[in-house]
């Protein structure tokens, strides 16, 4: 079996335009290589509609603020090595991975975790397994940078890496006290 932090991770956080299906406004990447969480890379990118006005009310972007920014097919070249990875993470991963899918044709995921699905399996009885609710029982967000806030995709990806590890590394706690060896992949907390 294979310890989890020989594994490389790459987190992932999306903010959309809040069209249906969602298109990309942001993205950060943030690499999780042996167990420590790397330099988080982010891009805001012009979308093809323009920002609804409730979107902006959740991430705070604007029109005005990705008016200049690339299309994501400009950074297509970019985006690519920061998602090479053994696996992909993201909190309710399925909204992440659907706009990466859409907006990366072709490009196939490595196998996912979703960090919301983790939580509800290692730490139930929670009132609420929403990534703020998380971030506040266990403190996530001390340390980081002022400038970075929540519903933003580096903020999010941050986070949630913060996240990952603490479970991953609880999980891998609860095999190691059953005496049997940290499982390779937990299927249940597939995407």
């Amino acid at each position: 079996m294979t310890d989890w932090t020989s594994l490389s991770f790459v987190v992932v956080d999306v903010e959309g335009n809040g069209q249906q299906p969602p298109d990309l406004v942001e993205l950060a990447a943030v690499p999780v290589v042996g167990g420590v969480i790397g330099e988080p890379l982010r891009w805001l990118v012009k979308p093809d509609a323009p920002i609804k006005h409730f979107a902006t009310r959740i991430h705070g972007l604007t029109n005005k603020d990705v008016a200049d920014c690339p299309s994501f097919e400009a950074i297509t070249g970019n985006v690519l090595p920061a998602l090479d990875a053994d696996a992909l993470v993201a909190h309710n991963a399925h909204v992440d991975l659907g706009v990466l899918s859409r907006k990366l044709t072709g490009w196939e995921s490595p196998e996912v975790f979703d960090t919301l699905k983790l939580a509800r399996r290692l730490v139930p009885g929670l009132d609420s397994y929403r990534l703020g609710n998380l971030v506040e029982v266990y403190s996530l967000a001390e340390g980081l940078p002022h400038d970075l806030s929540p519903h933003r995709a580096t903020y999010d990806a941050l986070v949630a890496a913060r996240l990952f590890v603490l479970l991953a590394t609880k999980a891998a706690s609860l095999e190691d006290l059953r005496g049997q060896p940290p499982k390779e992949v937990d299927e249940d907390a597939l995407f």
